[in-house]
C-alpha cells in the first residue's frame, strides 16, 4: 500500500517548482511568480522555492542525510548545473535558431 508522506511531497513540490522559474528567469520570459512577472522576480522565486524545500527536508531528515537521498540529490545537482550553465547554453543554441515562442511573450 502506498504511504504518502506530506513533507516529502512538499519538498519535491517546491524543488520542482523552482526549475521553471529558474528557466523563465534566465531566458527573460514573462511568467507570473510571487514577485511579479520580471526575470529577477522569477529568479528570486526559484531561490525561495529551493530554500523552502531545503528547510522542509532539514526539518524532517536533517540536511546532512541528503547524501543518502539519491532522488533529491540528483534533482538538486541538475538544478545547480542548469543555474550555472543555462545562460550560456540558451545563448549558444538560440543564436542559431529562431525562438519557438512569438515575440509577444518577451519581457520588455
Amino acid at each position: 500500500m502506498l504511504k504518502l508522506n506530506i513533507l516529502d511531497f512538499l519538498t519535491g513540490f517546491f524543488l520542482m517548482n523552482a526549475m521553471p522559474h529558474l528557466i523563465f528567469g534566465i531566458i527573460r520570459l514573462r511568467f507570473l511568480s510571487l514577485f511579479g512577472f520580471s526575470a529577477v522576480g522569477n529568479l528570486l522565486y526559484a531561490l525561495v522555492n529551493i530554500g523552502v524545500a531545503g528547510a522542509i527536508y532539514h526539518y524532517q531528515y536533517d540536511i546532512i542525510s541528503i547524501k543518502h537521498d539519491a532522488i533529491l540529490l540528483g534533482a538538486m545537482t541538475m538544478f545547480v548545473i542548469f543555474a550555472i550553465t543555462g545562460r550560456f547554453l540558451i545563448g549558444f543554441f538560440q543564436a542559431k535558431h529562431k525562438p519557438v515562442l512569438p515575440d509577444y511573450f518577451k519581457d520588455e
